[in-house]
């Protein structure tokens, strides 16, 4: 993929997942507390600030010239693998009562999200100490 391209898709994929944490924020303000807990609804909270952060994150990465590229990708798919796993499964686990299903059995998913944008953070680090 050449860098343009590669720019543009993740700085594409950080404003889609920009507005995805927008809406879900918003569901979770506005319809969410009529169907679950509190304790849901603030787990759904963090599911989407951590989105939100990462998308604002794969937004600067993507307008970044400084950085390898092979790096750049790296860090993107670590922090898209770790918002889909992360928040996705927190989404889910907190409206698992309104799906009338237990999806407890996906907890494990949460940490290894949250690994995976542990790491991609490090390879940023990485990354910027590399710069000539």
């Amino acid at each position: 993929m050449n860098k343009i391209k590669e720019n543009k898709t993740i700085l594409i994929t950080g404003a889609v997942l920009g507005l995805l944490a927008v809406l879900f924020g918003a569901f979770g303000a506005h319809g969410l507390e009529k169907l679950v807990d509190v304790k849901s609804v603030t787990s759904f909270e963090t599911g989407v600030r951590y989105q939100m952060y990462h998308a604002i994150v794969c937004i600067i990465l993507g307008n970044m010239t400084v950085l390898n590229s092979t790096f750049k990708k790296r860090i993107f798919y670590f922090f898209l693998g770790g918002i889909t796993l992360f928040s996705g499964s927190i989404y889910l686990l907190a409206i698992d009562e309104v799906l009338g299903i237990s999806l407890s059995s996906l907890g494990f998913i949460t940490p290894l999200g949250g690994f995976l944008l542990i790491f991609g953070w490090i390879l940023f680090i990485i990354a910027l100490t590399k710069i000539k």
